[in-house]
């Protein structure tokens, strides 16, 4: 037996074998200690990012609701436009039948302005071509009053301008 322990290679491998147990005891005596060293080194390290990535995500998500109520406040109008289409019909055939009526008046006021420029002259030969039966009179008399008309009418543009 003595020869066994004088075997150096023995020796080498007993000893090397109890220094990784005592080891291997060591660090399970102190491998709580050493977890939570661990667990507050990686505490210390993630947790700021950790906290500025949640501050980013408040923020957008902030944002966001901001662009969703803008979103459904258009989608509202964009509603409200639609429905409102009776009444722009409505406009729409209102203003049509104004500016009709507008034409209409603006062609009465044309028409009664032109029937009181006419002027007597005019009147009078229209009347007189009408009541009598005079063959080379009615050509006469209405190329006197388009002379007197025309004669008329310069003097009241000199008087004008």
């Amino acid at each position: 037996m003595s020869d066994i322990i004088h075997d150096p290679d023995l020796q080498n491998k007993a000893r090397r074998a109890t220094e990784i147990l005592s080891e291997n005891l060591h660090f399970v005596a102190n491998e709580p200690s050493l977890a939570f060293y661990r667990i507050q080194e990686h505490v210390r390290k993630s947790v700021p990012p950790m906290i500025e990535k949640r501050i980013q995500v408040q923020k957008l998500q902030k944002d966001l609701q901001g662009h969703y109520y803008d979103v459904e406040y258009a989608l509202g109008a964009v509603n409200s436009i639609k429905n409102s289409e009776k009444s722009l019909n409505n406009i729409q055939e209102q203003l049509k039948s104004a500016l009709f009526l507008s034409q209409q008046i603006k062609y009465e006021h044309t028409r009664r302005n032109n029937t009181k420029k006419d002027s007597m002259y005019k009147r009078l030969s229209a009347h007189l071509t009408t009541t009598l039966d005079l063959p080379e009179l009615p050509e006469a008399i209405r190329d006197t009053a388009n002379r007197v008309e025309s004669m008329m009418q310069s003097a009241r543009h000199s008087n004008i301008y």
